[in-house]
């Protein structure tokens, strides 16, 4: 909190100039933020899209490859004599030259119309071979090699070995291992479903290289291709994995994750093909995609710049041009409040400043006519002052001829009539009480005592009445006239209703810090209807524009009118509470505070 105010004690122009950076910078610097932020997001969405088609396009391809060379093996096993030759019905030595030479053409043929192909062979289940390329290492039979029980297991689909490692199989053309692929196929029976043999199909890498040769990720990136054990199958001449991270890859079929190698944080993005069960793999640098972010934040943040160097001098401008006429201002309004009435803002702006400063003359001049005014009533008030002198001798004139009524009434032997005229002389001159307001509780007590002996005279024996006060409270100040509002609606509303002769009780006592005041009557009451009526009254009395006519058409007025000026006069914590029940009378309670003349004893009140 002391940070606001001191926030609000800063003059106006900063203020300004503190708000208008704010308006135009922090949207500028949340705007590069965002900027920054969707750009970064948007360019490795990109890259990963794109990485991901490139990806799928390689996977196309090698599976087109693939796909032919699996088609190819089909093709090779309807030769009449390479049927023959797996069925065992064509015996590798019983051979002709013409037979033989056949054969080799139609090898030499395939390998010629599909130049991705290193190599055919064909294997019967005796271990028995015919190839144009390929060639047997050693004498042991073929059929013990694991590629070709593989391809027995599967059952007529073709098994890919990508870079087949250890086989007792050689090239003429001198192939490395990791230069080629394989691909085995076993012949199955139809009708027996028995294995007649496999063919063997050694297909060039470099036919990846070559669909992947182009592709480029960034500046330094590739595509690689791998196994289902993460044996590469085909990866650049320089790279820069020296280890395939396998873990990552064979989790799931397709994804992207990143990992720092040798200091630099790789991006890897991946996709198995579900055809020839390898995974393509892109693999590129995750700085070069932060050097473009990085470019694209550097001209958002010479934007930002240039929007605050221009906010900043708008700010500063327009502040001084606000501030200005606002301080001339505040100097005429210094001048008005140290007395001097003459000073006059003149501008001829039409904004809110300039409409405050016509305001600020109309006032100075208003107050210069109610100076004259107020200096105009002080002379009449003082007129008045000598007029009510004179009228006073009207009230005193009035005290003596009752007293001279009274002392005549009791020369001729009538008491009754002395004592109503003392008790008429002594309402009276309390009533008046030399016009004070706050007078002391025993002379309420007289006045509420004389105002009852008035009543008792003219109901005889229907009236009823006892005064309990306190001898603690007895030397304390009260509001005048308070209780005979209340005491009059006692009469009027409850003796006078009831049958037979009633009885009002006043009770005066010290209370929690409070002088409390009890007047209970056992008249008519009234119905619950009528108190809830009554009370709000009471509760509603401040919150209506009321004047004197409408107070005294208000219900209770009497009371509502004691509630009131209690109110007013000493604050919230006092005024009058009723309670009342249906022929049973009424019980009113003044909450009063302890004075010793006009000074409240005790301002820590308990309720």
């Amino acid at each position: 909190m002391k940070k606001w105010f001191e926030i609000n004690n800063l003059p106006i122009r900063y203020k300004l100039i503190i708000h208008f950076l704010l308006v135009s910078i922090l949207p500028a610097l949340a705007l590069a933020i965002m900027i920054g932020w969707a750009v970064d997001k948007i360019i490795e969405e990109q890259v990963n899209e794109n990485t991901i088609q490139l990806i799928d396009k390689v996977n196309s391809s090698l599976e087109y490859y693939i796909e032919n060379v699996q088609n190819l093996s089909y093709f090779i096993s309807f030769d009449s004599h390479i049927s023959d030759f797996l069925s065992g019905e064509l015996l590798l030595e019983e051979m002709e030259p013409d037979e033989e030479y056949e054969v080799s053409q139609f090898l030499l043929r395939m390998t010629t119309i599909y130049p991705e192909v290193a190599g055919i062979m064909v294997i019967n289940k005796d271990g028995d071979y015919i190839s144009n390329e390929l060639y047997s290492r050693t004498s042991q039979k073929l059929t013990n090699e694991i590629w070709y029980r593989e391809a027995v297991e599967n059952q007529g689909i073709a098994k890919i070995i990508g870079n087949p490692v250890g086989r007792n199989i050689a090239s003429h053309v001198n192939y490395q291992e990791e230069e080629i692929i394989s691909v085995a196929r076993s012949i199955i029976d139809p009708i027996s479903q028995e294995e007649k043999g496999v063919i063997l199909i050694d297909l060039k890498v470099r036919v990846i290289g070559e669909t992947v040769k182009d592709v480029r990720l960034g500046k330094t990136g590739y595509l690689m291709v791998v196994d289902d054990h993460g044996n590469r199958i085909y990866s650049p001449n320089q790279n820069m994995l020296n280890e395939i991270p396998v873990e990552e890859i064979s989790t799931n079929n397709s994804g992207t994750f990143s990992k720092k190698i040798n200091g630099e944080q790789i991006q890897f993005i991946y996709r198995k093909s579900p055809f020839t069960n390898w995974t393509t793999v892109g693999v590129f640098s995750a700085e070069q995609s932060i050097a473009a972010v990085q470019q694209i934040q550097f001209y958002v943040i010479s934007f930002l710049f240039f929007v605050c160097l221009i906010g900043i001098t708008a700010s500063y401008y327009l502040s001084y041009s606000m501030s200005r006429p606002i301080s001339r201002l505040v100097g005429e309004m210094q001048r008005a409040e140290s007395g001097d009435f003459s000073s006059n803002y003149k501008d001829t702006r039409m904004d809110e400043v300039g409409r405050l400063g016509r305001s600020f003359n109309s006032m100075v001049s208003k107050i210069n006519n109610l100076l004259m005014l107020t200096e105009k009533q002080e002379r009449q008030k003082r007129e008045a002052e000598l007029h009510s002198l004179q009228a006073h001798i009207k009230p005193h004139f009035l005290y003596n001829t009752l007293d001279t009524i009274q002392w005549m009434a009791r020369k001729k032997g009538a008491s009754d009539v002395a004592d109503l005229v003392g008790s008429l002389s002594r309402l009276f001159r309390i009533g008046l009480s030399k016009g004070d307001t706050i007078i002391p509780l025993r002379e309420e007590i007289q006045h509420i005592e004389s105002y009852l002996k008035i009543q008792t005279t003219r109901y005889q024996e229907k009236l009823n009445y006892s005064i309990d006060v306190s001898p603690e409270v007895e030397d304390f100040s009260i509001l005048k006239i308070v209780l005979q509002p209340i005491v009059e609606n006692a009469i009027y509303h409850g003796i006078k209703e009831r049958r037979g002769p009633g009885h009002i009780s006043i009770v005066a006592k010290k209370h929690r810090n409070n002088l409390v005041i009890q007047i209970q009557d056992d008249g008519k009451g009234m119905t619950n209807e009528k108190l809830e009526e009554l009370k709000d009254s009471l509760a509603s009395f401040f919150t209506k524009d009321d004047d004197v006519q409408s107070m005294g058409a208000t219900k209770g007025y009497g009371i509502v009118n004691v509630h009131a000026r209690l109110k007013l006069t000493f604050g919230e914590d006092y005024g009058v509470k009723m309670e009342s029940e249906l022929d049973k009378g009424t019980l009113v309670t003044i909450y009063h505070p302890l004075l010793k003349g006009n000074i409240i004893v005790d301002k820590e009140k308990e309720r």
